[in-house]
């Protein structure tokens, strides 16, 4: 790793102290050029010198929202400038999405492994979505989640035997459409009374062994549409009327 230069900005002097030592002791290529508590005394040290590397806490003076700003105007501004977030926001994962959509090159979270010499060698040598141990198995838990999902979806659409019209039935139910506003949609090549004729056969796939005795209604068929994740919960939306 060649040399480079790195500011930091932190707020509290304390974590400003333990990171400036992880960086002198295991990091020698690191010229640390300025420290900045605040955004305005960053943006002063920028017109100082040019750093290669901003080390961003993203808590800065009780605010989250000051670290994601700082993070988005360096890139737009400073495009070469690599932005590494060094935070003790543990589980504000929303504010991961949001400095990760500003544009930052990675995050390492003050948890378990902290800061270490191969994450910054990582960024320096153009790496993106550098993250450390804790953020990254939050990740792989989200992705595993979501492929879980995705494979009961599937498996439901085939036990079930739906056809793209039943889905699309479903999920128009689920927004709060009449069946006279379903027949509407473009595409949808079906009058009231086939629908009605639908919504029976589907209560009869998704309820085969009854519902307890118990009619079942839209509400309650749409429901557990959701539940063998027929109906994406996440990506509920209208088809082009």
């Amino acid at each position: 790793m060649d040399n480079f230069k790195i500011i930091i900005v932190e707020d509290v002097p304390l974590e400003l102290k333990g990171t400036e030592g992880i960086i002198r002791n295991d990091i020698p290529e690191a010229q640390i050029i300025g420290t900045a508590e605040n955004e305005a005394t960053y943006w002063k040290l920028l017109k100082v010198q040019m750093p290669d590397l901003v080390l961003l806490d993203l808590g800065l003076g009780g605010s989250t929202t000051v670290g994601v700003e700082i993070c988005r105007h360096t890139k737009e501004t400073y495009p070469n400038i690599k932005v590494l977030i060094f935070t003790g926001e543990i589980l504000n994962e929303k504010l991961w999405v949001d400095v990760l959509d500003a544009g930052c090159d990675g995050i390492i979270l003050k948890s378990g492994e902290l800061l270490t010499r191969g994450d910054v060698s990582s960024v320096m040598n153009g790496k993106k979505l550098v993250f450390n141990q804790p953020i990254l198995e939050k990740i792989v838990s989200k992705f595993m989640e979501s492929v879980k999902n995705q494979i009961m979806r599937q498996e439901a659409f085939v036990d079930y035997e739906i056809d793209e019209y039943d889905e699309r039935f479903l999920r128009h139910l689920a927004l709060g459409y009449t069946k006279e506003q379903i027949t509407n949609l473009r595409g949808m090549p079906f009058g009231v009374k086939s629908l009605e004729k639908r919504q029976n056969e589907l209560v009869q796939k998704l309820f085969p062994n009854g519902n307890g005795k118990v009619g079942v209604n839209a509400t309650r068929l749409v429901v557990r549409a959701i539940e063998l994740r027929i109906i994406d919960i996440d990506n509920i939306y209208p088809d082009e009327e």
